[in-house]
């Protein structure tokens, strides 16, 4: 979803903070955001891998479904995405997808359950920011009347993401160095209140940190007053995301992919696979049983020539594909790239073309993830999370 150029950029609390420290500033999902800092995306992605980058994600939409209690608001969630909420732990993250009709992907999101039994009823939402007005529009049109949403938009959003994250965020914030993958707690960082989730979108071990957006200047300033903290910016964060071969809405899924051509089938637990009951339910059941007529699936590149969004992949000559995310994967010194192809192409070695101006680049099909994530799963962890 573009921005309407006629409205002003909309500025995150740490706005001024970026500005101070040299960021690039660019027009992103209506923001003004950091796609860079002086050192540049390289230097910025390799920190992330080696100790830990600081991302403002406060752009994203922070939310929550209120009702009388769990079961209420997790069925009224489950009429919207296709994932199992109603077997959500308290303290647990998961990911889904918001689904039209057709079982085309409008956004995807997380949802917590919070560990805090006085909050029993609540599910705790976090959507993309280009899409959160639909999705809250969306979100609130479907709800039965015994359950509300609200909007925080009074919060920001931080990500500490790579192998350091979490001895830095032990110096400041009790309970968090315990924490599981997908773990989701309330705690204080320097006594300042905070929501945590051991989660990120780089594929390393990390946190995803809510806070007050009249605290979030102090929080930002105290983790990068850390040696092993750096601040990142959009530009790595895509191509930290790309290696991991995680989904960007808007780009890898959209309202004509369904999760099951999306390889996120995985995100849509066995209940819900047999029970159906979500919007899309038919196609989804269906291409679970059939075959989808495409399949997302990883692209490794013969030469040094990356490849971008909107280029065709071929075989023979004949298009049978499309790039949807493509680039430069520092960590392999290679081009990357995610894409769609029929089912029967997506057999992993196989050997493809990618059309570049008019170049047959050579390619292998692979499965995603193109680095091997780092997430730090324990005992405690959900399966399949």
């Amino acid at each position: 979803m573009s921005h309407d150029d006629s409205l002003p950029l909309l500025k995150t609390p740490l706005h001024a903070a970026h500005a101070a420290l040299g960021a690039r500033l660019v027009p992103f999902a209506g923001y003004e955001m950091p796609v860079q800092y002086p050192t540049g995306i390289l230097t910025e992605h390799n920190w992330t891998r080696e100790s830990a980058g600081l991302f403002d994600v406060s752009h994203m939409g922070q939310g929550a479904l209120i009702g009388p209690d769990h079961a209420t608001t997790a069925r009224a969630l489950e009429a919207l995405v296709p994932a199992d909420m109603l077997n959500l732990k308290p303290g647990q993250q998961r990911y889904s997808q918001l689904l039209a009709e057709d079982g085309g992907i409008l956004d995807d999101l997380m949802v917590a359950r919070p560990l805090d039994p006085a909050l029993d009823g609540t599910l705790l939402l976090v959507v993309n920011a280009a899409c959160k007005g639909a999705d809250y529009a969306h979100i609130a049109a479907h709800l039965p009347t015994d359950v509300r949403l609200v909007t925080y938009d009074d919060r920001a959003l931080l990500a500490l993401q790579g192998p350091k994250a979490v001895e830095v965020m032990a110096r400041h914030a009790p309970g968090t160095a315990d924490m599981a993958f997908m773990a989701v707690i309330s705690t204080t960082f320097d006594g300042i209140p905070i929501g945590i989730s051991r989660s990120g979108y780089t594929g390393e071990d990390g946190y995803e940190i809510s806070v007050a957006d009249a605290d979030a200047v102090t929080l930002w300033n105290a983790l990068l007053a850390e040696p092993e903290v750096k601040p990142i910016g959009l530009g790595a964060r895509d191509s930290l995301r790309l290696e991991a071969g995680l989904c960007l809405y808007g780009h890898d899924i959209d309202t004509t992919t369904s999760p099951v051509e999306g390889a996120l089938v995985w995100s849509i637990q066995k209940r819900r696979r047999e029970e159906g009951g979500f919007p899309g339910a038919a196609r989804i059941q269906r291409e679970l049983k059939d075959g989808p007529a495409r399949v997302r699936v990883g692209l490794t590149f013969d030469g040094r020539a990356p490849a971008r969004e909107g280029a065709e992949i071929a075989k023979d000559g004949q298009v049978v594909g499309i790039i949807t995310s493509g680039g430069f994967a520092p960590t392999l010194n290679a081009p990357i790239a995610l894409g769609y192809v029929p089912p029967a192409l997506a057999v992993p070695g196989t050997r493809l073309d990618v059309l570049v101006r008019g170049k047959a680049l050579p390619v292998t099909i692979v499965t995603p993830p193109f680095v091997p994530q780092r997430y730090v799963r324990k005992q405690t962890a959900a399966k399949g999370a």
